[in-house]
């Protein structure tokens, strides 16, 4: 899966998540970027990102995420053939 297509895929995901359906998912993009990202959204983002990519991230790498890139990333590596 390309990055390209991970960030669309993203994209449909925060706008459910957040409730924006104009929301635009950048890789510089943080929680205090998007007005509804409070501790609650982001487990319901984590868990609506591991259900539609079909991944497993773990809390340390969960913790780990500092920016939506960051997470883009995650998805890539998860999600490439073995």
């Amino acid at each position: 899966m390309t990055r390209a297509e991970i960030t669309e895929k993203l994209t449909a995901v925060f706008r459910d998540v957040f409730e924006d359906p104009g929301l635009v998912v950048t890789d510089g993009m943080t929680a205090s970027d998007v007005m509804k990202w409070d501790s609650i959204s982001h487990i319901d983002m984590i868990y609506s990102v591991e259900k539609v990519f079909k991944i497993r991230m773990t809390t340390r790498q969960v913790a780990g995420l500092k920016t939506v890139g960051d997470l883009i990333s995650l998805v890539e590596e998860k999600t490439a053939a073995p």
